[in-house]
């Protein structure tokens, strides 16, 4: 029987310091994520205004390494934009069908202000829903009569497109670095859909612009933790290679 062959001392003793490396980093990672997962975000010090933003609370929102319609600014800075200027043009809410589709600057509903917010980076939304509608209907079993003037304007629509096309995220609202201004939020599956905001609560919550109701007096609130409704989307459209393909077909 051939004799077992022993290591020697130095080899034994890298071998123990890698292990004993080894087993400190991943110590180190485990503490980390058990601080983070229950970490309550304070701002560091108080504003005048009623809300803060990313920075106040120790971390940073998160820039897209996409420049779509190529001006200097990032796509989810754009979108971000985008939603803002609906919020201060504040459009009435009103819920009905327009010839040409687009409803006029002073109205619309929910997905509107989707539709704009994505469209200041330089995409058309509207294009990209019509053209995967028409070519996987399968996909789309709400839609019965196809019709391009309203389809990209259903939330259950952008819901059904944003599922197939944009990654998701965490749904839980107080894992509040995972929500980035610019998420797109959809509620109770397809009932509502909403735009997160740079600006954020005391609790590091995220503010949200919506265009949800006729009782809504401004479009930028702090009221994702207080609705009644569940969030049951949470997309961030990033440019990808299916994004590329379906605007490429059109």
């Amino acid at each position: 029987m051939a004799k077992k062959r022993k290591l020697k001392p130095k080899v034994k003793r890298t071998i123990i310091i890698i292990f004993l490396v080894l087993l400190a980093f991943l110590s180190a990672e485990i503490i980390e994520y058990i601080y983070e997962s229950n970490k309550i975000y304070v701002p560091y010090e108080s504003h005048k205004n009623n809300y803060y933003y990313a920075y106040d609370f120790g971390f940073l929102d998160k820039k897209s390494n996409y420049d779509f319609n190529t001006n200097g600014i990032d796509d989810y800075t754009e979108i971000l934009l985008g939603a803002k200027k609906l919020a201060i043009r504040n459009p009435k809410y009103v819920s009905k069908y327009y010839d040409g589709g687009y409803p006029p600057e002073t109205e619309g509903v929910c997905t509107d202000a989707i539709q704009e917010a994505v469209d200041n980076a330089g995409y058309n939304l509207r294009d990209m829903i019509d053209y995967d509608i028409i070519n996987n209907r399968s996909d789309y079993p709400q839609v019965t009569i196809v019709d391009a003037n309203i389809d990209y304007r259903r939330v259950s629509n952008q819901y059904t497109f944003f599922k197939k096309y944009l990654q998701s995220y965490s749904n839980d609202y107080e894992d509040v670095t995972e929500f980035n201004p610019g998420d797109i939020l959809t509620f109770d599956d397809a009932d509502h859909i909403a735009m997160c905001s740079d600006k954020r609560n005391a609790k590091a919550i995220p503010y949200l612009i919506q265009n949800r109701d006729e009782t809504q007096t401004e479009k930028e609130e702090d009221r994702l933790e207080i609705t009644d409704m569940t969030i049951t989307g949470h997309f961030r459209f990033t440019y990808n290679k299916k994004i590329e393909k379906i605007i490429k077909s059109l």
